[in-house]
Formats: structure tokens, sequence, C-alpha cells
């Protein structure tokens, strides 16, 4: 059996893993939510990792950046390894996340989609040929009531296109005003908020009469969940250390 408790689990995606969750015969389940009980659950939920009192073999988090530090706390002190799917981090998150990592495997991945971490691949290789050569631009769409932007993705998607070029680019956000030429040394960023969108993600390399675009459109929620599973069970049977999906395929 693996016991995993579900960090957020009253939130959209906690209500989607929970009902992955239910469909393995071999996982049990308990919660921490911030929020009021919304609603009779059939295992048990915490409001404060203070106040859990049952072991659990791992965490699979969607919550909120301001749920992290304690969840790494609990993490620590309880040697409990955590898979962060939470994004819009700041730096104290991400430094508390690779100190707790020298004891703990953690995992934290800005997108749990197989094939989103298949797009980051792409784009690596992309990068490495095209190199200086051609403008990059990223175009990332979700829902309305997305928090943060630009996505997490979308910054993975970035860093992994500036890991590969000759010299380093910085980022640009959106564009705005009379005197908004492009500049060879940036990758510009756009951000889309409406209606429903899942998540699209589209990587423009644009060069001198031509133009390659790599994209991925997530059409379901539930694959992030499934990717969070996966993840889980990678993460259980791991020295300490910092990981990331691209471990886990």
């Amino acid at each position: 059996m693996l016991n995993v408790l579900l960090c957020g689990c009253y939130g959209h995606m906690g209500k989607i893993v929970t009902e992955i969750l239910y469909e393995r015969a071999d996982i049990t389940l308990i919660g921490v939510d911030g929020m009021p009980s919304q609603g009779v659950a059939n295992f048990p939920i915490f409001t404060s990792f203070d106040d859990v009192n049952i072991a659990s073999d791992v965490i699979i988090d969607f919550s909120h950046h301001t749920l992290i530090l304690s969840l790494l706390d609990y993490a620590e002190r309880s040697k409990t390894p955590a898979v962060i799917c939470t994004t819009g981090l700041d730096e104290e998150i991400h430094a508390r996340m690779k100190d707790v990592a020298e004891s703990v495997p953690i995992l934290h991945s800005g997108n749990m989609s197989v094939g989103v971490n298949l797009l980051l691949k792409l784009v690596r290789q992309a990068a490495a040929v095209l190199t200086d050569n051609f403008d990059i631009e990223l175009i990332e769409r979700h829902h309305n009531r997305k928090l943060d932007a630009p996505s997490g993705t979308a910054y993975m998607i970035a860093d992994a296109i500036n890991e590969e070029l000759n010299s380093s680019k910085y980022y640009t956000f959106g564009r705005k005003g009379k005197d908004t030429k492009r500049k060879a040394e940036e990758i510009a960023i756009h951000s889309v908020r409406g209606g429903t969108i899942v998540g699209e993600h589209s990587v423009i390399f644009a060069g001198t009469d031509e133009v390659i675009e790599i994209s991925h459109k997530a059409y379901s929620r539930r694959l992030f969940a499934v990717g969070a599973v996966k993840a889980a069970r990678f993460l259980v049977k791991q020295e300490p250390g910092l990981y990331s999906m691209d471990d886990v395929l």
C-alpha cells in the first residue's frame, strides 16, 4: 500500500487527484487543507501540518504558495518525500526546497504532464541546433482563475532554452508602446487568460524566411493528476535529493 498525504485536497486539482487516487486499490489517502471544510470526505483531513498525526509515505501537493514552507518543514521533520506541483514559488521557497532535499527526496515541477516534459526535451534540441540565429517567443494560455503569470511551465521552457544557447538571453513580458522593437538578446513571454483553457504552451523560433513552432495543449486536468501519482511512485524509491519530472520519464 502507498499512503498519500494530499495537500490542497479541497482545491480544484486536489479534487481531481482524489478521484485518481480512489481509482487505485493500492493507495490510501489523508489530506491537508487550510480552507474550512467543504463537504464530507471519506478520508481524514487536517487544517494544518502541525495537526497531522497519521504517517504517510509521500506528499502530493496542489495547493498555494503560502502553504509550501510549512509543507517543507513537515516533510523535513517527518522524513516524508514530497511531490510539489504548486507554481508561483519565490526564491525563499526554492532555497528552502534545496535545503530540505539534502535529507528528504523532493520533486518539484511547474507541470506534471508527460507531454509537456517531452516538449521541454524538444525545445532543448531545437535551441541547441538553432543557437542564436532565431528570435524566440513563448505564448502561454490558461483559464481565467489562474493566479500567477507567466505560468511556471513558461519559465521552465524559457530556462530549458537558455541552457542550450551559446549566450544566455533575458526575459521580457508582453509588449506595449511606440518603442518596443525586439532585441536579439530577449526571449519574450506572453500570457493569455480566459475561459476554461486548461493549459496551452507554444514556442516560436522565428528566423529569416522560416518559422518553427512547437506546442502542447492540455484538454483535461486529469493528465496533471496522473503525472503527479506517477511521480509519487517514483519518488518513494529515491534517495534524498531534488528531482524533476525529467527524472521520472
